[in-house]
């Protein structure tokens, strides 16, 4: 395939973009025929007497060694890396590249050359490759040179014109070349005769008029730099080159004139005696020739002078702008050479890394041997371990056969067990009216503790098990009991003077008062005066209106309003329960949000009954407890807790309470709102003397009914459940996931992995384990054991993060 693909020859510039699209249109024209792309490039040469710089051709004498050896590296490094370009770009099609050096011959001569010298049959040629031998601003330099090539190639040659990547065709009409595309469109005009030195000389009669009527003085080294000399620069440098190259020429010829005696156009002088024989009249005539002929040459020599002085000003115009461009070369050189000195550094430091990585390699080479090694003595422990395995097979076959014996065995001890167990029935029946005695004097689930088993169960009362919910609850603690119940202890602070039989009378007094919403009293320590209840594991009433959200770390989020009705209806029950004694009603006395506890499902629980006073009181005083409880509904629709409250709720009526319902709860639905409004305003007003006929049963029916009509609009729209809770969502966006701690859905600070391989705060995840939990709180799936481990990574992260996140905020 190699020896019958067809070289194809694709000429291209120092303009990338119109490299590929020429390229592009090569590869598309012999796409289903092999082919051999070769690149050509030309460029200019930096010879001896010559360079070309950013601004043009100048001479090689006005830069230095450096600067000239520079100027060649950084042009040979920009061919090289543009012919890689285009190699790359054909693709899988074979391509090499050729560099063709431009000495002083035309460009389009040059193509000519090569066409013939190096045979090419085919060549594709852009538009762009000639304007950039051609001036910037005269595309028609390119366009004759386009004709040039296409009129002198040789026959076998097929040239290919493009222009942005599609062909153009050349074709004649009369003295005029015409391009046009495929479409017949015409490109560009060509005028057989050129005006070049038309435009040369009317641009410096131009710039010479410009000059005379302008007060200012012509370009100076100062004003040079301006930014309309350098675009003057960059238009005309070439042709200013040529104008210099003609002057030499004109130069040269005025000496040669001078030199033969022809520097003026009079004719000869007559000789003298052809004067001496003339008449006066021929005399005179030949006076007059003489005199005309010497004014001509005086009108002449005028206009050279006239002509040598419009040149010299010229020439220092154009000599101080080169000189100017030399010194703006010589700096650039000079950077290009402290660049270079910088990217040598830079190297240097880059052959360090790379040695470092290098020896890095090396080193991660030899851990992969050991790796290897140990796991080709892992496979033989395998291999051993399998042969174990069998022979454990083998005597596991033996147990199960020595099991089928023993069990034959233990069923004849059995029936010899029966005979015996009936020969001791007699016994044990005397045992087990012993017992039921001794059962009988004490509730079921309430017992006496030593104070041994208190300090057992609270860890010798640990600070982190304190209960830490201010007001009374500063001296609870949280304990086990035989480390499987967890209870909450309560450390009374006196005993109001009772005795130790006083205190076990009253302690199994209350332990009997039972109830779905009033916390049970489970035990008690004479000895410490401490009392054990059941522990609630979602913390007070208080702590999750009123505590701020860091300090509540048993609930996630805020109340719901239903959960708000349920609560309400939870609490009433209990205390219509204590107000319906047989013999007189019990008053709490103390009923506060601090004394209503919450379990794990935000069951309330009435707390701290009956333990200062006597629980029987006059029924008068049940307003206290009633009115206690309207406060409690104000403080549930309205989450506030300010001294003036109930005042203000006092003047209110039902729409008052409901235009500051509190927005943490959700979107409250408007009856359900108004009618605990008037329940708990008609709890707010009862006074001492109605207060012996008052009967909070229909209250707790209300609530009842409340509470059913809540649950059927969560039931409805489940979305209303969960209105509000973006408030606290809101704080977390922007937050890694990795950084919350599923349980408290806060940004942990004392991070630990569990036995699920999820980090938790470590309260949170002690309390979740200390109350009984042995389940994974993220995944729901059973915990293989109950150990935590310090997550310092997390914990440095966390930290990095909140220092930036801190900055940030201060910027």
């Amino acid at each position: 395939m190699e020896a019958e693909a067809e070289k194809v020859y694709v000429a291209v510039g120092n303009d990338l973009q119109d490299n590929f699209k020429t390229l592009e249109w090569a590869l598309r024209k012999w796409s289903s025929q092999p082919i051999h792309m070769v690149i050509l490039h030309v460029s200019r040469n930096i010879s001896k007497e010559f360079v070309y710089g950013p601004f043009g051709k100048l001479p090689a004498s006005s830069v230095s060694e450096e600067v000239l050896e520079v100027l060649r590296k950084n042009e040979q490094e920009k061919i090289e890396n543009l012919l890689s370009k285009c190699i790359a770009f054909c693709g899988k099609v074979k391509a090499e590249g050729v560099k063709v050096e431009k000495y002083d011959e035309p460009i389009h001569k040059l193509i000519v050359d090569l066409i013939s010298g190096l045979h090419i049959t085919k060549l594709v040629m852009g538009l762009t490759f000639l304007k950039s031998f051609s001036s910037s601003w005269k595309p028609k330099g390119a366009i004759s040179g386009s004709f040039y090539v296409h009129r002198h190639k040789p026959d076998f040659c097929q040239l290919y014109l493009i222009s942005a990547g599609k062909l153009v065709h050349q074709r004649w009409e009369g003295e005029d070349g015409i391009m046009e595309d495929d479409r017949g469109v015409t490109v560009a005009k060509l005028k057989e005769k050129s005006i070049f030195k038309g435009w040369l000389g009317k641009m410096f009669n131009d710039n010479i008029s410009l000059e005379r009527n302008s007060t200012s003085t012509p370009p100076s080294p100062a004003n040079s730099d301006s930014p309309d000399l350098h675009c003057q620069w960059e238009r005309y440098a070439e042709e200013i080159e040529a104008y210099f190259q003609e002057l030499l020429i004109s130069c040269k010829e005025d000496d040669n004139f001078e030199d033969h005696g022809m520097g003026s156009p009079v004719k000869p002088e007559v000789p003298e005696d052809a004067i001496t024989t003339m008449n006066p009249a021929e005399k005179i005539e030949a006076l007059k020739r003489k005199i005309e002929e010497a004014h001509q040459t005086i009108q002449l020599k005028k206009k050279e002078s006239k002509e040598n002085m419009e040149r010299h000003s010229k020439a220092e115009w154009a000599i101080t702008l080169c000189n100017e461009r030399l010194e703006d070369i010589e700096a650039r050189a000079k950077e290009e050479v402290t660049n270079r000195v910088v990217l040598q550094k830079d190297l240097e430091v880059e052959k360090d890394k790379l040695y470092e990585m290098s020896r890095d390699n090396e080193e991660s080479r030899s851990k992969l041997k050991l790796l290897l090694q140990l796991q080709s003595e892992l496979s033989n422990k395998l291999q051993i371990s399998n042969l174990a395995k069998v022979h454990a097979e083998a005597r596991l076959e033996k147990a199960v056969i020595t099991r089928g014996e023993m069990v034959r065995e233990i069923e004849e001890l059995r029936r010899q067990r029966d005979v015996l167990q009936r020969r001791i029935e007699f016994c044990r029946e005397k045992d087990t009216i012993e017992m039921v005695n001794r059962l009988t004097e004490v509730s079921c689930g309430f017992q006496e503790y030593t104070e041994d088993e208190i300090r057992l169960a609270t860890d010798n009362f640990a600070e982190r098990l304190r209960l830490k919910s201010g007001g009374e609850w500063t001296n609870v603690y949280r304990g086990r009991i035989n480390h499987a119940t967890t209870v909450a202890f309560k450390m009374l602070n006196s005993s109001n003077g009772l005795s130790q039989d006083d205190f076990r009378w009253k302690m199994r007094f209350l332990s009997q008062v039972r109830h779905p919403h009033i916390v049970a009293i489970v035990g008690f320590c004479s000895e410490l005066r401490c009392i054990a209840f059941e522990f609630m594991h979602s913390g007070s009433l208080r702590d999750i209106l009123h505590s701020p959200r860091k300090k509540s770390r048993r609930c996630n989020w805020p109340l719901r309003w239903h959960n708000r009705i349920r609560i309400a209806h939870d609490v009433a029950s209990g205390l219509g329960f204590l107000h319906s004694a047989k013999h007189a009603p019990m008053i709490h006395g103390r009923l506060t949000p601090s004394n209503i506890l919450l379990d794990h499902n935000l069951v309330a629980k009435i707390s701290n009954f009956g333990l200062e006073g006597l629980e029987s009181h006059d029924s008068k005083d049940v307003h206290v407890d009633i009115q206690a409880f309207g406060a409690i509904l104000v403080q549930l629709l309205t989450g506030r807790n300010s001294s003036g409250l109930l005042e203000q709720a006092m003047t209110m009526d039902r729409m008052g309470l409901v235009e500051v319902l509190d927005q943490m709860a959700g979107r409250w639905p408007l009856d359900l709102a108004e009618e605990i409004a008037g329940i708990a305003l008609t709890c707010l007003s009862i006074d001492p003397a109605s207060a012996a006929g008052f009967d909070i049963g229909p209250i707790i029916d209300k609530l009842k009914h409340l509470r059913r009509r809540a649950d059927e609009i969560v039931a409805r729209g489940g979305n209303e459940a969960t209105i509000g809770m973006g408030t606290d969502r809101n704080k977390l966006k922007g937050v890694p996931n990795m950084f919350i701690c599923p349980l408290l859905q806060e940004v942990m600070k004392n991070p630990h992995v569990a036995a699920d391989g999820f980090s938790y705060e470590l309260e949170a995840i002690e309390d979740w384990l200390w109350t009984g939990h042995d389940t994974s709180p993220a995944t729901n799936s059973k915990l293989k054991h109950k150990f935590l481990t310090p997550n310092h990574t997390l914990r440095a992260f966390i930290q990095d993060w909140q220092s930036k996140r801190s900055a940030a905020g201060h910027l």
